[in-house]
């Protein structure tokens, strides 16, 4: 691709980045995107990405793949059977993003759609296919399964990546933050560790076996 291509898909990035951070993925412009990023012909997005969605893809396996060497370094020595340990693998390289502006766009865009990583289906995202986070969400679903009943597993694990990305994205966006970084992730593993571990509240007669999935289903995490 010739230089000034690849700037122009930079700037689109960036842009796409920034106002889909801002404005929402359904409510950001393809027209406002294309002038921030210093283009007169509103089908740049088109020519370089096939469409917005394929813009709004393109900015999230690029967040997705600068964190694969932290998950991949992680995994090498990963304790599948510590809970702790598997949750950190998982916390701190996207907690990472928060320290830069472009890492900072990007968490407030995953919080938007952490409903599609599919815990709940067993289905895992094109974005996710082949990668250490999936890997490491599998890590996760085993361990939380080896305790819990799977439906419980499954939306424990669910409403966790909710509370992450949320809580992240939150964090993006402050400016009066009261932790600095390192403490904030410590206490943000900790907390969804206890949460994953914690009892199920069933009655003392109502045994796991007992416990069925929703035939409904309901938003797919």
């Amino acid at each position: 691709m010739p230089r000034d291509a690849r700037a122009t898909k930079e700037r689109l990035l960036n842009a796409g980045a920034r106002l889909f951070a801002s404005e929402g993925v359904d409510g950001a412009r393809t027209r406002d995107i294309v002038r921030l990023a210093g283009q007169a012909n509103d089908s740049a997005i088109t020519y370089h990405f096939g469409s917005r969605q394929g813009l709004l893809a393109a900015i999230l396996t690029a967040g997705v793949q600068r964190m694969e060497p932290a998950r991949a370094a992680a995994l090498e020595t990963l304790d599948p059977t510590d809970l702790r340990a598997i949750t950190a693998a998982v916390v701190e390289p996207i907690a990472a993003e928060l320290r830069t502006p472009h890492g900072r766009d990007f968490l407030r865009i995953v919080a938007q759609v952490a409903g599609q990583a599919g815990i709940r289906s067993h289905r895992v995202p094109p974005l996710l296919e082949g990668t250490a986070l999936a890997a490491q969400l599998k890590l996760l679903e085993d361990r939380c399964r080896a305790t819990l009943p799977e439906p419980f597993a499954l939306e424990r694990i669910s409403v966790a990546i909710a509370f992450l990305t949320a809580a992240l994205a939150d964090r993006a966006e402050r400016t009066d933050s009261l932790l600095d970084h390192d403490t904030f992730v410590t206490d943000l593993v900790q907390m969804l560790t206890a949460a994953l571990a914690a009892p199920t509240g069933l009655p003392k007669h109502q045994g796991p076996n007992t416990v069925k999935t929703s035939p409904r289903g309901g938003a797919v995490r």
